[in-house]
């Protein structure tokens, strides 16, 4: 089996956020106050310092997820990010993405980021339509978008990627190409695009479960997904993953080692780390994680992860990329299934490595099923 990149990412999540959006299944923290905020960072940093021990190889990346890390302050996540640089062996030209929420952005917290470190700014837009954002239960409204990335430029970052959700019931064709126009007329280097999922245990989930609200139709969002497509390549964005377009240079690279099986820690309630092949958690909710550090051992559990997951694991997130996966890294292949999905026109194999084609990508999980003997 190949051997993953050796280099490393580091993941801090952030739990809060204002309240929790209808179809949201993330880890999030709502009913907060400044004083358990800043319990929270001062445990980010002990924590950093319980595992500044642990011989980790280089760090290239740092992902700041949540949540809503912009429920903090600058000072607040400027504070952490150094406190990693100290303990942790992250490079001096390592990408640092920070998530925010638009209605959060102002000058001040654009400086405090850009002089924190920060290269890279994700937004979660997810529609520039009103009504859209209204059935996703968003804070916003559309005017708040350009704004932020008006901050954001000013600050300096650069590297900016746009958040957008498609499918939502009440979302025509027309509005779908309007937000991605908008989304195009701020220019940012990246963007993602997320089909709205049903996930079990939300509101959302709860309210399709009693008829009071529509599911997301899958034919309607596999011809949203085929309108962003042809809209971003057309601008000149490359797909890159199945969600995530990008412009030359702008890949998000966190995700990408992450992707390509390479090993990450992850600091945080709930977070996940991978080293070697040992994947192990901590706890999930925030108080027992804030408990957790102060004795000194916030870990929830762990699991050796077997040849057969490796192997499955790595299928799934390569045949989702462009870069595809090693045919060592997942092998056995059934070889006649490969030959079938290169005749239908979605899969590229060169022998040594299997890629999706453009049509594949939006397969991905049916090419998996297929090609794993």
């Amino acid at each position: 089996m190949a051997r993953a990149p050796s280099r490393a990412g580091l993941y801090l999540h952030v739990p809060f956020c204002r309240h929790r959006c209808g179809y949201c299944d993330f880890n999030v923290l709502t009913g907060h106050d400044g004083a358990l905020r800043q319990r929270y960072v001062d445990a980010l940093v002990q924590r950093l310092g319980q595992v500044a021990g642990q011989d980790w190889p280089a760090m290239a990346s740092v992902f700041v997820g949540g949540g809503t890390p912009s429920q903090l302050s600058a000072d607040q996540l400027g504070a952490v990010l150094a406190a990693a640089r100290e303990r942790l062996p992250i490079t001096a030209d390592a990408e640092v993405t920070v998530e925010l929420n638009p209605e959060d952005v102002d000058g001040a917290l654009a400086e405090g980021l850009a002089a924190a470190g920060v290269t890279r700014a994700s937004l979660g837009a997810q529609s520039f339509d009103a009504s859209v954002l209204g059935f996703l239960d968003r804070l916003h409204d559309p005017s708040t978008v350009p704004a932020a990335v008006a901050a954001l430029r000013g600050a300096g970052i650069a590297e900016l990627n746009l958040d957008l959700i498609y499918g939502a019931p009440g979302e025509t064709a027309a509005s779908w190409r309007d937000t991605l126009e908008a989304a195009l007329a701020l220019a940012p280097t990246h963007v993602s695009c997320y089909a709205l999922t049903l996930s079990p245990g939300t509101p959302y989930w709860r309210q399709v479960t009693l008829g009071e609200r529509p599911a997301p139709d899958d034919d309607v969002a596999a011809e949203r997904m085929e309108d962003a497509d042809a809209r971003l390549a057309a601008s000149g964005y490359e797909r890159y993953e199945t969600s995530n377009w990008a412009l030359p240079g702008s890949r998000c690279q966190h995700n990408l080692d992450t992707w390509g099986g390479g090993d990450y820690l992850g600091v945080g309630a709930g977070a996940h780390s991978h080293r070697e092949g040992r994947r192990w958690w901590e706890r999930r909710a925030t108080h027992a994680w804030l408990e957790g550090v102060a004795d000194g051992d916030p870990i929830g559990g762990g699991e050796e992860v077997s040849a057969q997951q490796r192997r499955v694991e790595r299928a799934l997130t390569g045949l989702r990329t462009t870069e595809g996966v090693a045919r060592g890294a997942i092998g056995p292949i059934d070889e006649r299934a490969c030959r079938d999905l290169v005749r239908a026109g979605l899969l590229l194999d060169d022998g040594a490595v299997l890629r999706p084609t453009r049509e594949g990508m939006a397969r991905a999980d049916a090419l998996v099923r297929a090609v794993l003997a």
